[in-house]
């Protein structure tokens, strides 16, 4: 069996003990609070993975975009939720092709895009549940307050082909407690309109642990908790030792005592740094940080007593790992130091 000193670098390694017992942590804590788990697959993009989540006790899975969709569905994906406003004939057409094929629900936050919906979808035998996206903080879509979400709620309900399927949103990282009140209001004001919320989606890994059983959240789409990242460390939802994703690179340079080059740069690694002063560490050896990128050059920081050699392999951590993934046509699951199987990353770039 080969093992990771076999791969050429840079090179994506998953560490498959790490991802499952991440998969059956978030899957145990939904099930304690009364939750449904419905992963996002934008982190791993890999049918497998998205087997395992369901296997695990997922309700179904997210992807955030038709192409997406299309590869878990061709893989035998059979519930999918697209939180996302679709527009155009040709969107609207392929999404109307998947619709027939498995059990679908999306979102809108605006009339715009609900015209296009209830255009396309016009059999009241196979409705397409909507969901109404709301803003709770994040600044990106939704409907700003409740009377929005009962009037796009409303019309919902009155196209032929739609029904309404309740609630989502993203919520801003560490405000949960500003999207329950919102949530609970939008509930509140459906209901005193005569419409049932029978789901309320909500979003985000670093929150989904602060989640109890009194929320009004019905169904969690954690995407990152499978690999985590140095991101969700310093958000308090994982440590290092729960990190399954790491970058293998090797040192090509070291001109100084404290800067080594590496062969993983913003290629590999994204620039995305999430609030995070660098761009990574490396695992296992404190005092190792990624502090600067080119395309093609990783630059690392080595203070106290980090020391590396030029040709030694190292295995960074990233700050996102959602990013870094799509960088790369496949990755390698490994337990320990041993290759079990390499994936074609199959859903990667699909944004279409």
């Amino acid at each position: 069996m080969p093992t990771i000193h076999d791969l050429d670098t840079p090179a994506v390694l998953i560490d498959v003990d790490r991802a499952e017992a991440n998969i059956s942590r978030a899957q145990a804590h939904a099930d304690r609070h009364g939750q449904k788990l419905r992963p996002h697959i934008k982190t791993h993009k890999l049918p497998y993975w998205a087997g395992k989540q369901m296997e695990a006790g997922a309700a179904g899975i997210t992807c955030q975009k038709i192409g997406e969709a299309q590869v878990m569905a061709d893989a035998g994906l059979t519930d999918i939720f697209l939180p996302y406003n679709i527009l155009g004939r040709a969107k609207l057409e392929r999404l109307l092709a998947l619709h027939r094929r498995v059990t679908l629900s999306v979102t809108v936050d605006n009339a715009v895009a609900l015209d296009g919906l209830a255009a396309t979808f016009s059999d009241p035998g196979r409705r397409l549940d909507v969901l109404v996206e709301c803003d709770t903080g994040m600044g990106r879509c939704g409907v700003q307050d409740a009377g929005e979400a009962v009037a796009l709620a409303r019309g919902i309900e009155a196209a032929r082909g739609l029904s309404f399927g309740g609630l989502m949103t993203y919520p801003a990282n560490g405000q949960p407690e500003k999207a329950e009140t919102f949530l609970r209001e939008a509930r509140d004001a459906l209901a005193a309109s005569g419409l049932d919320c029978r789901r309320i989606s909500s979003g985000g890994t670093p929150d989904m642990w602060r989640t109890g059983s009194d929320t009004v959240v019905t169904e969690y789409r954690p995407g990152t908790y499978i690999y985590m990242d140095r991101s969700q460390v310093r958000d308090g939802a994982a440590t290092l030792d729960d990190c399954a994703l790491t970058v293998l690179a090797t040192v090509v340079s070291h001109p100084t005592a404290t800067r080594a080059i590496v062969d993983a740069g913003s290629k590999a690694l994204s620039s995305d740094t999430l609030g995070l002063s660098d761009f990574g560490e490396v695992q296992g050896m404190p005092g190792a940080t990624v502090s600067g990128l080119s395309e093609e050059h990783g630059k690392l920081l080595l203070s106290g007593s980090a020391r590396v050699s030029v040709g030694e392999r190292v295995r960074l951590i990233p700050n996102h790992c959602c990013v870094v993934v799509n960088l790369f046509d496949k990755v390698h699951l490994i337990s320990g130091e041993k290759v079990l199987e390499t994936l074609p990353v199959a859903a990667r770039g699909r944004s279409d």
